[in-house]
C-alpha cells in the first residue's frame, strides 16, 4: 500500500521523537491533520490539494518535533547569550594580547628578525582567539542542551551609576595633565635624562630628535589637547571628532615605529652603555619590541576610547 502524504509527514515528524512520545504524537497529528483537510474539503477544496496546503501550513516536520520534543533549535539562546558573550569579550580581550606578548618576547630572546617575531606573535594570537571563540561557544552549547544552570543572576546592583555633568570636565582635566605631564617627561629626559649608568645621568630617547622630531611629536600633543577641548566645548564626541582623533593616533603611531625601526628612537650612549653592563642583543631587541608594542597599544586605545564615546553619545 503506497503512503499518503499525511502518513510520510507524520513519519518523518515522529521518527527523531524519543518512543513515549511517538505514539502520542501520531494520534495527535492524525486527527488534526484530518480536520484540517475536511474544513478545506468543506469549502469546496480537492481532497488531495486541501491534504498538500494543509501539510504545507504545518512547516518542516523536523521543527515541528523539536517543539514537541522541546528541543533548541539555535547554538546558544537567551538564557545564556549574555553570559556567553560577557565572558567571550572578557577572554578576547585579555588572552590574545598576553600570547601576543609572551611570543614576541621569547622569539626576540631567540634572536629573531623583527619581521618573524610579529608575524609569529599575530598567527599565534588569531590562533588563541580561535580556539577561545570555539571552546567556550562549545561550553555553552551543551549548557544550552542539558540545561544546566550558570548561577549568574541579574539584580538591580549591577545597573551603571548615573552620569554626572561633572564627568565631562574631569575628562577634559585627565587629559590635560596627561598631556602635561608627557611634555613634563620629554624636558625632563632631554635636559636631565632618565637613566642612571655607571653614575651619570643619561636620556633615553635621542637627543638628535630634537628639535624636529620632538617638535612634531608636541605638536601633536597640542593637537590632542585641542581636541579635549573641542569635545568639552561641545558636550559629547562625535564622529567627526572620533575619526579626528584617529587620525592623530595613526601619525602618533607613524612617528613612533619609523623612528623605532630606524634605531633612531633611543639614545646611541643609552644603548652603548646597556650593552656594556651585560644587556645583550636579545635582550635590547625585547626593549625595541615591546616599545614598539606600547606605542601601538597606546595609540590604539585612544582610538577606540574615541570610538566607543562617539557611539554612546
Amino acid at each position: 500500500m503506497t503512503a499518503t502524504l499525511t502518513d510520510r509527514y507524520i513519519a518523518a515528524t515522529i521518527r527523531s521523537l524519543p518512543p513515549q512520545l511517538q505514539s502520542e504524537v501520531r494520534d495527535e497529528l492524525q486527527a488534526s491533520i484530518a480536520d484540517a483537510i475536511d474544513a478545506r474539503a468543506e469549502r469546496g477544496q480537492s481532497h488531495d490539494d486541501a491534504e498538500h496546503a494543509v501539510l504545507t501550513e504545518l512547516g518542516d516536520p523536523s521543527v515541528l518535533a523539536a517543539g514537541y520534543a522541546d528541543r533548541p533549535l539555535h547554538l546558544i539562546g537567551p538564557k545564556y547569550f549574555l553570559t556567553w558573550w560577557r565572558l567571550l569579550k572578557l577572554l578576547m580581550a585579555i588572552v590574545p594580547a598576553c600570547a601576543f606578548g609572551g611570543v614576541v618576547i621569547a622569539q626576540a630572546l631567540t634572536g629573531a628578525g623583527i619581521g618573524e617575531i610579529i608575524g609569529e606573535g599575530i598567527a599565534i594570537a588569531l590562533s588563541v582567539a580561535m580556539h577561545i571563540a570555539f571552546w567556550v561557544t562549545l561550553i555553552f552549547v551543551v549548557l544550552e542542551r542539558t540545561g544546566a544552570d550558570t548561577g549568574v543572576r541579574w539584580s538591580v546592583d549591577q545597573l551603571p551609576d548615573e552620569r554626572h555633568p561633572g564627568t565631562g570636565r574631569a575628562d577634559l582635566i585627565a587629559s590635560l595633565v596627561m598631556l602635561a605631564i608627557f611634555v613634563g617627561a620629554l624636558f625632563w629626559d632631554r635636559f636631565r635624562g632618565f637613566a642612571f649608568l655607571q653614575g651619570e645621568w643619561l636620556p633615553v630617547m635621542n637627543p638628535d630628535l630634537w628639535p624636529w622630531g620632538i617638535g612634531a611629536l608636541l605638536v601633536l600633543m597640542a593637537a590632542e589637547a585641542a581636541l579635549a577641548i573641542v569635545v568639552y566645548a561641545h558636550g559629547r564626541w562625535t564622529s567627526a571628532l572620533a575619526w579626528g582623533n584617529i587620525a592623530l593616533a595613526v601619525i602618533f603611531v607613524s612617528l613612533g615605529l619609523t623612528a623605532l625601526a630606524r634605531g633612531e628612537l633611543f639614545n646611541p650612549e643609552f644603548v652603548t652603555l646597556l650593552a656594556e653592563n651585560g644587556v645583550n642583543d636579545a635582550a635590547r631587541t625585547v626593549l625595541a619590541v615591546l616599545t614598539g608594542l606600547g606605542i601601538a597599544a597606546v595609540a590604539i586605545g585612544d582610538g577606540i576610547d574615541g570610538w566607543r564615546k562617539a557611539r554612546r553619545a
